[in-house]
């Protein structure tokens, strides 16, 4: 509340300032595809493209929260740190396709030095189908002994994979190569629920 007070009076105060700050600030854009190789349902794919303008971020996933279901965010990012570095980014979007609904929810990472933590929590909102609306959840522990490579432990919350787990938890390694990243997850190692996604990033 103190940063968005600290935001808000900014640009009452100097709103052309602020406004000339948001014409030079940077933007990136990235698309990541996601192959999920299931072990006993169909396999499938998720897309996911964001934009990030200064504190602004803009998101759009398929087939992230429901099979055959968009979504679209924007959120706004608030970051600082030094030796313990975070950002953390409060979304809210919609679902379009198979389900309808709103969905509110936060993005936030630390990092100190090698290490890092990363979650991603929304509730989706299904208002298509009775009982379809869920807390969803991702989020990794990492640690990156070198700088092209990031390893650590991940977990997985949602309702697009049929498991009887309500937490589904794996590792995975990242290898990064200029613009692209490469990852592999293997979650449920130890049940006969086992499946892998692989994924490609790319960013610009």
């Amino acid at each position: 509340m103190r940063s968005l007070a600290i935001v808000l009076f900014a640009l009452a105060a100097n709103p052309f300032a602020a406004l000339a700050a948001e014409a030079d600030a940077k933007t990136t854009f990235a698309i990541t595809g996601y192959y999920y190789a299931m072990r006993d349902e169909p396999d499938f794919g998720v897309g996911v493209a964001t934009i990030d303008h200064g504190p602004w971020h803009f998101e759009a996933r398929y087939n992230y929260e429901v099979h055959n279901a968009g979504s679209a965010f924007v959120g706004w990012k608030f970051k600082g740190g030094e030796t313990v570095t975070y950002e953390v980014t409060p979304i809210v979007g919609g679902l379009f396709g198979a389900a309808h609904g709103v969905v509110p929810g936060v993005e936030a990472s630390v990092a100190w030095g090698p290490f890092d933590a990363y979650i991603e929590a929304e509730y989706v909102n299904d208002r298509s189908q009775a009982g379809g609306s869920y807390y969803y959840a991702w989020s990794e522990l990492a640690w990156r002994p070198v700088e092209w490579l990031r390893v650590g432990l991940v977990g997985q919350r949602t309702h697009t994979v049929d498991s009887d787990r309500e937490l589904q938890r794996g590792i995975f390694a990242q290898v990064t190569v200029q613009r692209l990243t490469f990852s592999v997850y293997g979650f449920n190692p130890d049940s006969s629920a086992r499946y892998i996604i692989g994924s490609v990033g790319v960013r610009f």
